[in-house]
C-alpha cells in the first residue's frame, strides 16, 4: 500500500466530523460556535453529497422531499437551528389535516387521545380497536432501568387489536420497525419515565399527553429541507469533503490519526478529536481496536430499510385528510401515505402530489425490485386505499432507502451508555446521530450539537486573540 499522506495545518485547533448527514452538519456548526473561526472543522463524507436521509427534489414543478419529510416543531432543537441559520421566515406548517387509518378499504379517523398509538382512554379508540385494559396490580410497569418491547407492553396491558390497529402502523410509519423487538425506553422515553410510578399504562400515557396548544407539532422549510442542511453547512465554514470514506482511527499522544480515502491512496488526516456521526456498523468498526466494548455495543444495532414512491396527478380528488397509515394485518405493501398537497399548503393544489412509504424490517427484498414494478405497486394499492381508480400519474419517482432507519431493541439505552462510558475513556471522541439517540431531524441534530459540546470540552480552551 502506498505510504499515506498526511494533511493538516500546524498549530490549528482541528476537530474532524465524519458523516455529512444533518448530525455531523449540525455538530460541525456547533463546533464553531464553541471553538471560534480559527479552528479547523473538516467533514468527511463518504457519498457525494451533504444530508444523508434528507434529500429535496425537483418534481412536478415543486420541491419536494424525497427522504425525511418535516421537522419535529414541537421540541426546539430543529427549529432553532433554522433561526440560527437564517431560515426563520422560511419556516412552514402543515394545514391542520389529520391521519386517518386504512381498515378493510376504507378509511377512518385515527383516534385523538394517544400517545404513538397507545390511548390514554380505552373508549377513545372503541371506534376501532377492542381495548381491555388488564387489571392493575398496584406495583409500577416498568422497575428502575427495567426495558420492554413496546409489542410485551402493549399487548399485555391493552391486547393486540390495539396493539395491531393502533401502536404497530405508527411505530412502522416511523421507524419501519417491529413492535416486538422497539424498545419502550427508546422508542418512548418519556412514558417510560411515567411507567416508573404507574401501575396502569393509560394513566401513564394521560400524565405526558401534552395538553393542546394550538401550535403545530411539525414543520418544514419553504423550498425544502436541503436549504437547512446547506445554510448550516455554510454556517459552519467547514471543510467539506466528499467522497471522502473514513476508514481507521489511530489514537496517539497528541491527539488521533485518521486513515481516510481510497485504500491504494491513503490519507492521513491528524486531528485534535474526532466525532462519528456515522451509522452503527461503521461507527463500530472504526472503534473496533480503539474502544472494543463500545463498538460491540453499537454492532447490534440493526436497520430497517424503505422505499418511497412519490406520484403527481392533475384531476384527481385526494380526502380531506393529511394521509394515511396501514396495519401490517391488511396484507398490503403499502405501509403509509402522505397527501403532500393537502398536508403543505405552501406546495399549492395546482397538481395532488402523493408520498407512498413502503417496507418495514425484514422486507429487505421488496426493494430489489425495478422502479417500474415497486410504482405499479404502490399506484395499485393507493387505489385500492383510496376506493378509486386512479389514472396514470403525470409525473412519478422512486426512492430507495436501505438501511435507513434503526431500529432500537430493548436494552438499547443501556448500551448506548455503556458505550459512551467506554469511550469516555479516550480522549477526544464521541458519537452521534441516530444510531445511539434516535430517529428524525430534531433528535439528530440534539445529537450532533451534545457530542460536539462534549468534543469542545476535552480540547483546551479557546483563547482570545
Amino acid at each position: 500500500m502506498t505510504p499515506a499522506r498526511v494533511t493538516g495545518t500546524p498549530g490549528r485547533t482541528r476537530v474532524l466530523v465524519a458523516g455529512g448527514g444533518i448530525t455531523g452538519i449540525a455538530a460541525a456548526h456547533r463546533l464553531r460556535e464553541l471553538l471560534g473561526p480559527d479552528a479547523e472543522i473538516i467533514v468527511a463524507e463518504q457519498s457525494m453529497r451533504l444530508g444523508g436521509k434528507i434529500r429535496t427534489v425537483d418534481f412536478a414543478g415543486r420541491p419536494v422531499e424525497a427522504g425525511a419529510e418535516s421537522l419535529l416543531a414541537a421540541r426546539p432543537e430543529a427549529i432553532d437551528l433554522a433561526r440560527a441559520v437564517g431560515l426563520g421566515d422560511a419556516l412552514v406548517h402543515p394545514s391542520g389535516l389529520k391521519p386517518a387509518l386504512s381498515l378493510g378499504g376504507e378509511l377512518v379517523d385515527f383516534p385523538a387521545g394517544h400517545m404513538m398509538g397507545i390511548p390514554g382512554d380505552p373508549a377513545d379508540v372503541a371506534a376501532i380497536a377492542n381495548a381491555k385494559e388488564r387489571p392493575d396490580t398496584g406495583l409500577p410497569i416498568l422497575g428502575p432501568g427495567q426495558d420492554l418491547s413496546v409489542g410485551e407492553l402493549v399487548r399485555a396491558r391493552l391486547g393486540d387489536d390495539v396493539l395491531d390497529r393502533l401502536v404497530a402502523p405508527m411505530l412502522a410509519g416511523v421507524y419501519a420497525g417491529d413492535v416486538d423487538r422497539l424498545s419502550v425506553r427508546a422508542v418512548m422515553p418519556q412514558l417510560a419515565a411515567a411507567l416508573e410510578h404507574h401501575a396502569r399504562l393509560t394513566e401513564a400515557v394521560q400524565e405526558i399527553k401534552r395538553p393542546a396548544t394550538g401550535k403545530p407539532v411539525f414543520a418544514t422549510v419553504d423550498g425544502g429541507l436541503e436549504r437547512l442542511v446547506t445554510a448550516t453547512s455554510a454556517a459552519a465554514r467547514a471543510e467539506i469533503r466528499l467522497g471522502m470514506t473514513v476508514r481507521e482511527l489511530r489514537q496517539t499522544a497528541a491527539g488521533w490519526e485518521v486513515v481516510t480515502g481510497p485504500v491504494p491512496d491513503p490519507v492521513k488526516v491528524t486531528a485534535d478529536a474526532v466525532l462519528l456521526a456515522v451509522p452503527a456498523k461503521p461507527a463500530a468498526d472504526l472503534l473496533r481496536a480503539v474502544a472494543p466494548e463500545a463498538a460491540a455495543a453499537l454492532s447490534g444495532v440493526a436497520y430497517a430499510s424503505v422505499a418511497l414512491a412519490a406520484f403527481a396527478f392533475d384531476r384527481i380528488e385526494l380526502p380531506e385528510r393529511s394521509g394515511f397509515l396501514t396495519p401490517a394485518s391488511e396484507g398490503k405493501t403499502v405501509k403509509a401515505a402522505t397527501f403532500a398537497s393537502k398536508k403543505w399548503p405552501h406546495l399549492g393544489r395546482r397538481r395532488q402530489i402523493v408520498r407512498v412509504s413502503m417496507g418495514r424490517l425484514g422486507e429487505e427484498a421488496l426493494l430489489q425490485h425495478d422502479d417500474a414494478t415497486l410504482a405499479k405497486t404502490a399506484l395499485r394499492e393507493l387505489g385500492e386505499h383510496l376506493g378509486q381508480r386512479l389514472p396514470e400519474p403525470v409525473e412519478q419517482r422512486i426512492d430507495r432507502w436501505g438501511g435507513a432507519l434503526p431500529q432500537y431493541a430493548p436494552g438499547h439505552n443501556a448500551r448506548v451508555a455503556a458505550a459512551r462510558e467506554a469511550l469516555a475513556r479516550h480522549r477526544g471522541i464521541a458519537v452521534a446521530g441516530a444510531a445511539v439517540d434516535g430517529v428524525g431531524i430534531a433528535a439528530c441534530i440534539a445529537s450532533g450539537r451534545a457530542a460536539a459540546d462534549q468534543i469542545a470540552a476535552s480540547l483546551p480552551p479557546v483563547t482570545e486573540k
